[in-house]
């Protein structure tokens, strides 16, 4: 049986503040919380409305119902299950092969896509401005749909980490020569800019190659492209050279 405690604890996981001082996030339905069981992540407590995970304990998971999962839930629609997890200590950054840099990435939706695509393009580290959404945002635990626990998310100056690194640096923009007639590199760093300002001032000074997509629409009156989407289009082309 949930407890009223239990449920407030969870709700307040629901804000960063909460979570940084607790060291705790969400996570939610039986994908995501299979994949976080499955990697080195340290289960807190796991509340389901059925048994999905009989390997847990139980000391470490509460019978709910679905009642009680709508009060905790962070969706619009509550899952089966939810789970709090500890949130794991900095990992040292592989500065070798390709690395994703996000300057000032602000929509959950758009952080959790791109570490998705991270995933599957075999892109194994983030570097993230400061100002960027927070990995464990429950909108953004969601969207990875599990990716978070193969892909290594840092958070630092990233001018700083730009300037002492020892790796060619890519930077998206409107007017970058074609990325589609680029001999790209298997090792560098690829910036993606702000949904609504691109890449900052600073950080575009610490770029040395400017890449676009190039429009083919007939009326070219399309402005930009969503930053996840890019990242897809960008991640492609980098994979496509190296296997060409």
């Amino acid at each position: 049986m949930v407890s009223k405690n239990q449920i407030k604890r969870i709700t307040g996981l629901h804000q960063k503040k909460y979570r940084q001082q607790e060291g705790l996030f969400l996570a939610e339905g039986a994908k995501v919380i299979s994949e976080l069981l499955e990697s080195d992540f340290e289960l807190e407590h796991l509340f389901e409305t059925e048994p999905l995970f009989p390997e847990i304990a139980d000391a470490r998971k509460t019978s709910a119902t679905a009642s009680d999962l709508k009060k905790m839930t962070t969706l619009s629609t509550a899952n089966n299950c939810l789970a709090v997890f500890h949130i794991p200590n900095p990992k040292p950054i592989d500065k070798t092969g390709i690395i994703v840099a996000l300057d000032d990435i602000r929509d959950p939706g758009n952080l959790g896509t791109i570490v998705r695509l991270c995933d599957w393009f075999g892109i194994s580290e983030v570097v993230c401005s400061r100002e960027t959404a927070e990995l464990y945002n429950p909108k953004v635990v969601q969207a990875t749909m599990g990716s978070l626990t193969r892909v290594n998310v840092s958070y630092l100056d990233l001018p700083e980490f730009l300037s002492n690194a020892e790796l060619p640096v890519f930077g998206t923009f409107m007017d970058g020569d074609d990325i589609y007639s680029e001999a790209l590199p298997q090792n560098g760093i690829i910036v993606m800019g702000n949904e609504a300002n691109g890449i900052s001032r600073e950080v575009e000074t610490l770029v040395n190659k400017r890449i676009s997509i190039p429009r083919f629409g007939n009326l070219q009156k399309t402005e930009s492209l969503n930053v996840a989407t890019a990242t897809a289009i960008v991640l492609s082309e980098f994979r496509r050279t190296r296997n060409g």
